[in-house]
């Protein structure tokens, strides 16, 4: 069961959110809320400011102006209660390879203060969930892409968060691997809010219930998966003319 989640807050709230790298302007004055239960597509073109705008929301970086909260705690000044609520998946995040998975996510529950009981019944549900059971005790530096995507996505589940933010979590998989992590969200989504950064349509389809377009670090639209189109076709069609369309602005 996931933490308690106050009534009537958004689970995700970007707040004007804006970052410079110097001249550079990478994500301009973007908000949204995100309302608990969902799984939200945050979708653009590479460079579109996706990545920068996730670490912002899990206090990673810190913006330029404007503000982000989880479940109303705000990332940069409540940031560790914020992160009891959070699981995240960064794209390529690090790991240790020396460790073994079970190594890891032992090491990542002491670190976050939970018990010993709680470290061992979420390291059994995690392991399950994400399938990592037949490599638990190998290096993770000797596993394959998928399986260390795997054992991402177990670290950002250990301390059952009720929000998720997955940055290209099918990236480098390959189909099997992209349909196991595809079942695997499908059934988080039924407790959980997720939002999930793709560049594949085809899992916006299979899988959101919103998405959110940015181009150039400004929200370009936001609407239901079917609002960009009622096929692959279409949404890519769709897509392209507003990004387009924004670029020309």
């Amino acid at each position: 069961m996931t933490q308690h989640e106050p009534a009537g807050v958004p689970s995700i709230r970007a707040d004007r959110l804006t970052r410079r790298f110097g001249a550079f302007t990478a994500v301009e004055n973007l908000s949204f809320d995100i309302r608990p239960g969902v799984l939200v597509a945050f979708l653009g073109p590479n460079g579109a400011g996706k990545s920068t705008t996730m670490r912002m929301l899990t206090g990673f970086l810190s913006p330029s102006s404007g503000s982000a909260q989880i479940l109303g705690r705000d990332v940069t000044t409540d940031r560790v209660e914020a992160a009891r609520h959070l699981g995240y998946l960064p794209e390529n995040g690090p790991l240790y390879p020396d460790m073994t998975p079970l190594g890891l996510l032992r090491f990542l529950g002491a670190m976050r203060g939970m018990s010993a009981s709680a470290i061992r019944e979420r390291t059994d549900v995690v392991v399950d969930q994400c399938r990592l059971a037949d490599v638990a005790g190998r290096s993770i530096g000797k596993l394959s892409k998928g399986y260390r995507q795997r054992v991402g996505m177990a670290a950002a589940l250990l301390h059952d968060p009720s929000v998720l933010i997955l940055d290209e979590p099918t990236a480098g998989l390959d189909p099997n691997q992209v349909e196991q992590m595809r079942q695997l969200l499908g059934g988080l989504a039924q407790t959980r809010t997720i939002l999930l950064s793709t560049h594949i349509l085809s899992e916006v389809r299979a899988l959101a219930g919103r998405v959110l377009l940015i181009h150039r670090g400004r929200l370009v639209h936001d609407g239901t998966a079917g609002s960009l189109g009622r096929d692959e076709r279409e949404m890519e069609r769709r897509f392209a003319e507003l990004t387009r369309s924004s670029a020309a602005a």
